[in-house]
């Protein structure tokens, strides 16, 4: 999976979806600076399901547990929550995800959709609460739950696009 060639493409959803197979999982992350939500989709792209929060480590460390969780799934690309702010501009924790994007394309061919991610942790913690997740335990969920909810939005803008082709 390592890219000699060409760097690998970094795009917003619509046009990374270009680059991949018709079919495949894509894998969700939610990035923190903690922690990393990680999220896979079925081949079909209709289900996003949780797969773990790896604690962050040193980025080599943690790449290569995304990699490995990719082939283990035999994804055919990445989703990437891009934290924008809600006047639409980017921020640090926006710079922080594209630098990571830039320093995770020298590793893989899979292309890089980048999917605003506006309010994903917030929309997740309300949930968590209604459903009367304890504080200690919606900490060590809410990760995993942002990348659902990331990925599961980006398979339904996808679906809406392939569906009207808007």
């Amino acid at each position: 999976m390592i890219s000699e060639s060409m760097p690998t493409l970094i795009l917003p959803l619509i046009e990374a979806v270009t680059h991949w197979r018709p079919r495949g999982a894509l894998i969700g992350l939610d990035l923190g600076t903690k922690t990393i939500g990680v999220a896979v989709s079925d081949a079909d792209r209709k289900l996003a399901t949780g797969i773990k929060t790896i604690q962050r480590k040193a980025f080599t460390t943690d790449a290569k547990e995304l990699l490995a969780l990719a082939q283990e799934r035999n994804a055919v690309g990445f989703v990437l929550g891009l934290p924008i702010n809600m006047d639409g501009s980017e921020g640090p924790r926006a710079q922080s995800t594209r630098a990571f994007a830039r320093n995770f394309a020298k590793l893989t061919e899979l292309a890089i959709g980048l999917w605003d991610e506006r309010l994903s942790t917030a929309a997740v913690e309300r949930e968590l609460i209604a459903n009367d997740v304890s504080r200690a335990r919606r900490a060590e969920v809410i990760d995993e739950h942002a990348a659902i909810f990331i990925l599961q939005g980006a398979l339904d803008r996808l679906a809406t696009v392939q569906r009207t082709g808007l």
